[in-house]
């Protein structure tokens, strides 16, 4: 049985390093995508994952399903197709923060009847992003593979990453990015994103639109501060965890991934019988592992492994 299945982009996040000596930025060729980081993330702290989606047939393509081999993550969904892999061109700021500049290419060609159906039922999680709602056959199949995991009683985890640049207008970006919400049932987005699904200014009232939307764990990440929570009715912020950054690329996607290893690990089912008390404790180990994230540079190579956020005694350790 399978944990989590994402579904979504797979790419080449080609990420500044710096500059050299002329002044010339330095750029490295990182694995990415954002539900790929999710799968690599929950996989690296102990979930069974898995990936669906599209790469070309090139070298980029045939990297990237080495890495997903590499990192436990099954690549039986991995499409491949004779458009060329897709690019992230990443930069980031003396602060850590990201541009991003996108040249498409396979990920948007993933077709609904590539999708393997089977996979989503034996799921405890099927999870997906919003850049694959942007265009292409793709839009078609991530729709499918939520609806079909929703039939099937599989908990659907959604993260609508908006990127301005993908879309063609805000109308078409916020059509498309709420679309999929009746059919989700854990939803991580950041506080800019708040608007755009809710059409309200703050995480306290947006909250509470999407759990009024039948989405019973709302989490809205706050960089630093931390995460909001709305769960039960109930809101609460979980502190973030201090560190020096050195790259935020894929610490959200850490931390949901982080999210949702721990969820599935619960007996009975991912949210049944889940209490506060246990959730603010999922939630400070999240937090803990997308900081140790944010301490290296990349996205799926600065993921941490659980082993380095425990000590010999089981205590938490520091990044």
């Amino acid at each position: 049985m399978i944990d989590i299945l994402t579904i979504g982009e797979l790419l080449i996040d080609l990420t500044q390093t710096g500059v050299n000596g002329a002044g010339v930025p330095l750029f490295a060729a990182n694995p990415g995508g954002a539900p790929a980081n999710v799968a690599v993330a929950a996989a690296r702290l102990g979930a069974k994952t898995a990936f669906s989606g599209k790469v070309g047939r090139d070298g980029f393509g045939r990297y990237l399903r080495s890495v997903l081999r590499e990192n436990g993550v099954g690549d039986s969904g991995l499409r491949e197709d004779a458009a060329p892999t897709t690019m992230a061109i990443v930069s980031v700021d003396g602060s850590g923060e990201r541009d991003f500049q996108f040249v498409r290419g396979a990920d948007c060609a993933l077709k609904p009847e590539e999708v393997d159906t089977g996979a989503i039922r034996e799921a405890k999680v099927l999870h997906f992003g919003s850049v694959s709602l942007t265009r292409g056959d793709a839009r078609a199949a991530t729709l499918f593979a939520a609806e079909k995991a929703r039939e099937s009683g599989v908990l659907v985890s959604y993260d609508p990453n908006y990127r301005a640049a993908l879309w063609a207008g805000m109308e078409e970006a916020v059509e498309w990015m709420r679309r999929p919400l009746p059919l989700v049932d854990v939803i991580k987005l950041s506080e800019e994103e708040v608007p755009l699904l809710t059409d309200a200014a703050d995480p306290e009232e947006g909250s509470r639109r999407l759990e009024e939307a039948g989405i019973p764990l709302v989490l809205i990440t706050l960089g630093g501060d931390g995460v909001f929570c709305r769960w039960q009715g109930r809101t609460w912020r979980q502190p973030g965890i201090p560190v020096q950054v050195a790259d935020t690329n894929g610490a959200g996607d850490t931390f949901l991934g982080a999210v949702l290893s721990r969820l599935c690990r619960r007996a009975g089912g991912p949210l049944e019988g889940l209490e506060a008390a246990e959730l603010k404790d999922i939630l400070a180990f999240a937090n803990r592992a997308a900081a140790f994230t944010c301490s290296r540079s990349g996205a799926i190579p600065a993921m941490p492994v659980l082993e380095e956020l425990f000590d010999g005694e089981g205590r938490m350790r520091l990044p």
